[in-house]
């Protein structure tokens, strides 16, 4: 009974929000006006589920209709939609539901074709920082940006930029570690693909010519230059075995000679890896690794393994700080063409940073579409030192408006309280952002139809299974007098004329009895006029169908 009813709330979910005057009023309920347009969207959302021609019928479909909207009359009746668990559940889907129109998909389609083209071609570059507090004011930007722009110019005024990179840049890989007696990069990072570096980065280094030095820019270390050295096509990923001798000591590296020596004279490289290797994860499957691309894997395998170039091809032993290695090419994988590497590249953009840009988008096309004005007399709370210590009592002037909607500096305050990873006058600007997409957000069922017909059904139906369940399951469950009471006077329709025998057919068909005397009441209570002439005009244009 339960599963059938669940069914017939999904067929019948229907709106009234929307369009009432572009159709003609099929009935009413109480007063309330539904329209042929209103009927027809869930009718033939129908046809597609229905079978056989007798459900089809026009007239039968518009009585069940009209059950429907009365249950869900009822259901708000009785503030049904006030439970703290359907606003909970209502919430989260509205998020749910909400979430495409905040990314601009016209944006996330450009974005994929593009990391696709790049993740064809591999940049080599270097660069240098100068870092930025967290808690940066805009006087430390300034003078992060300042002394940036000074090294810049050093570059272009002919000084090498790996000295100047090893001399002023504050990624510590630039200097090395004397302690550990690792060596300074001197600002260089290899070759790099998409999602090798964060977003900005990544952009700069793709569109700056080979040989040229970018402007500044600024990532969430600081504000970077950096110096594209190549480009090449990429190397897409490789497989590879390996047999490890763990023992980093000469003792292991002596082992590992003998293995590579023994693998010259023509030696089995399964069979090696299964009499010396001591990987256990990889020793019973020939030493296979999982595939990789560059910056994927340990560096000396990494360059092993694409130094190769024949599969079946090893390398000499390499040194990682899990023991001694010899590498061997088990398979190429190319870079997959665009159609089957789409899906893949769509959702690692929406798992990455990229994403914001296409949130991005959506703000700056609202910010041109809404009025929006800030209040500079409020915002002096901004230069503030104790400004999430200003009481509330003195937080009460509009700070920011967006449309006709006016918000409150003691909403700023409530939404930076717990944020101090970045200086107040940025935090606004997010806090604004926030706002704007808020106030779209809010707006979506009176700017976008399909959404507010999506939501609106979702409301009703869930309205209609708590409803369901307080009315009908729950209290059939309950009232046993009333079961078995069914029971005898309709005993001559089961096989046994015992109620334990037949109870699962015995309950269903016992709510379906208190259904239809409660959709009866309803009736009964309920004003409901039916336009005939345009019922009519429904059965007819449907025939013709």
């Amino acid at each position: 009974m339960k599963n059938s009813v669940l069914l017939i709330i999904f067929l019948l979910l229907t709106i009234t929000v929307l369009g009432q005057n572009k159709s003609k009023t099929l009935l009413t309920i109480d007063g309330e006006k539904i329209t042929v347009e209103d009927f027809k969207r869930v009718y033939e959302k129908n046809l597609d589920v229905i079978d056989n021609e007798e459900s089809k019928d026009v007239t039968k479909n518009l009585e069940l209709f009209i059950n429907y909207k009365l249950k869900v009359k009822e259901a708000y009746q009785l503030q049904l939609d006030t439970l703290p668990s359907y606003k909970r559940e209502i919430e989260t889907y509205r998020n749910q539901l909400s979430a495409p129109y905040m990314q601009d998909t016209t944006f996330i389609k450009d974005l994929v074709k593009e990391v696709y083209a790049r993740t064809k071609k591999e940049v080599k570059a270097k660069h240098i920082l100068v870092r930025i507090p967290k808690d940066a004011t805009p006087k430390d930007t300034l003078i992060a940006y300042q002394k940036i722009m000074k090294i810049r110019n050093r570059i272009i005024n002919g000084e090498d930029f790996e000295a100047v990179a090893f001399a002023e840049s504050e990624d510590n890989s630039a200097q090395g570690d004397p302690k550990s007696g690792r060596k300074g990069n001197k600002g260089n990072l290899g070759y790099f693909s998409a999602f090798d570096m964060v977003s900005e980065f990544e952009d700069v280094a793709y569109n700056t010519k080979i040989g040229e030095v970018s402007k500044p820019f600024r990532t969430q270390f600081g504000y970077h230059i950096l110096k594209v050295d190549a480009q090449r096509p990429s190397l897409g990923e490789v497989q590879v075995a390996h047999i490890l001798v763990a023992d980093t000591t000469a003792v292991g590296k002596k082992k590992i000679d003998e293995v590579y020596a023994k693998l010259q004279k023509n030696g089995n490289f399964e069979a090696l890896v299964k009499q010396y290797s001591e990987d256990r994860n990889s020793k019973e499957n020939g030493g296979k690794l999982r595939k990789f691309r560059k910056r994927r894997m340990l560096k000396s395998i990494e360059d092993a393994a694409f130094s190769l170039k024949n599969i079946g091809d090893y390398a000499a032993p390499v040194k990682t700080r899990f023991g001694w290695h010899i590498i061997k090419l088990v398979k190429k994988f190319p870079v997959k063409p665009f159609n089957e590497l789409k899906k893949e590249l769509t959702n690692k953009i929406k798992k990455s940073s990229k994403m914001q840009l296409s949130e991005i988008t959506v703000i700056n096309k609202l910010k041109a579409k809404y009025s929006i004005t800030e209040s500079e007399k409020a915002k002096k709370i901004l230069d503030r030192k104790n400004i999430r210590a200003i009481p509330k009592d003195s937080l009460q002037n509009v700070i920011l408006k967006i449309n006709d909607k006016e918000i409150t500096q003691e909403s700023f305050i409530n939404y930076i309280r717990n944020r101090r990873h970045k200086p107040v006058y940025l935090l606004f600007d997010m806090f604004k952002n926030k706002e704007i997409l808020a106030y779209y957000k809010e707006n979506l069922v009176y700017t976008e139809p399909e959404y507010a017909y999506t939501l609106k059904e979702y409301e009703d139906g869930l309205l209609l299974f708590e409803l369901m369940q307080q009315k009908i399951w729950n209290a059939s469950s309950k009232d046993t007098l009333g079961l078995k009471k069914y029971f005898e006077t309709n005993k001559n329709k089961y096989p046994s004329k015992k109620l334990k025998n037949n109870r699962g057919e015995v309950m269903n068909d016992y709510q379906n009895f208190l259904e239809k005397n409660w959709i009866a009441d309803l009736r009964k209570k309920s004003k409901i006029n039916v336009n005939k002439r345009q019922l009519k005009k429904l059965i007819k244009f449907y025939e013709k169908k």
